[in-house]
């Protein structure tokens, strides 16, 4: 965690760029962003805000459906499906003391894969069809779509990263190749007023992957955590994602790009819709530090 008082904000409008000002420009702020922040509202990312809006009304559609129908895909074994409200509970969290579960509930996709693609035959980790309700038109067209769109995006993202840490352009190529990567649809319920300080939307935790991608409505309720130990919000502002860097990068960094707790509280009165994208490494990927990383003012951390 880094000293910092606010989100910055990082336009990527030339991330498509291999060399020249404005690459370099994206390259600087998120040195800058990630190596104390850990997060930062990225502005001009080409997905289609239509795409973006469709995607909050799917999941509006979906969370409002009865419950029976929900529970009929409740998550399975390869880590697809809904989540039902007062079901996950981080108890391991070194952030916080936390006895009661995540006041959200929410859907999950990862990579469409039938019965002949090569990593189901394999049998590799999570590999699998993904579980889709019924009596929802469009649900799975609209959410594969998107899905596309950010693991383009993301791909994007990492190229930019290997830049930033000193690596070749193409660092990351074989690592996601294909990624691991999680689209999740959550639905957060207003916190009640004489509710206790330690009942949370989503627990102070820091994600475990490498890239996460955030969507969120207008309600607000994310927070960050700085090193003073403040917890700063993270408003919406129009046509941006919140970016932030997981465990993996981290690790990947040696510790030069920032991991950060993060926690949502929702005391809006509103119900609030966020939808996090995470990209993360081919499951049989091994994290450790990139030799270019290390050196003698900062010796391999892990």
């Amino acid at each position: 965690m880094g000293s910092f008082d606010r989100i910055p904000i990082i336009d990527i409008g030339e991330i498509n760029e291999s060399d020249g000002p404005g690459i370099n420009s994206i390259v600087r702020q998120i040195r800058k962003a990630y190596g104390t922040a850990g997060f930062a509202y990225i502005v001009n990312h080409r997905v289609a805000p239509l795409l973006i809006k469709q995607l909050f009304q799917k999941s509006v559609d979906f969370h409002s459906l009865p419950y029976k129908e929900k529970i009929k895909i409740e998550l399975n074994e390869l880590h697809r499906g809904y989540i039902p409200i007062n079901t996950s509970t981080d108890r391991n969290s070194k952030l916080a003391v936390v006895t009661k579960p995540n006041q959200s509930e929410s859907f999950i996709m990862m990579r469409e894969a039938d019965m002949n693609d090569p990593a189901v035959k394999s049998g590799d980790y999570l590999a699998g069809p993904n579980q889709w309700p019924e009596g929802l038109p469009g649900f799975q067209e609209i959410l594969t779509s998107y899905f596309d769109e950010l693991t383009h995006l993301c791909h994007k993202i990492c190229r930019v990263i290997a830049l930033v840490l000193g690596a070749d352009l193409k660092t990351f190529a074989s690592e996601f190749n294909p990624p691991t990567a999680f689209l999740r649809l959550i639905k957060y319920p207003p916190a009640l007023a004489n509710e206790s300080n330690d009942l949370y939307g989503s627990a102070p935790h820091t994600d475990f992957g490498c890239i996460t991608i955030l969507a969120q409505d207008e309600t607000g309720g994310l927070q960050v955590k700085n090193s003073q130990g403040q917890w700063i919000d993270v408003p919406f502002i129009k046509d941006s994602f919140v970016m932030n860097i997981g465990d993996m990068l981290h690790r990947w960094s040696n510790g030069l790009l920032i991991s950060t707790p993060h926690r949502v509280i929702n005391c809006t009165g509103r119900e609030r819709y966020s939808c996090p994208f995470f990209f993360e490494p081919n499951v049989n990927v091994n994290v450790s530090p990139l030799p270019c990383c290390i050196n003698d003012h900062r010796p391999k951390q892990f």
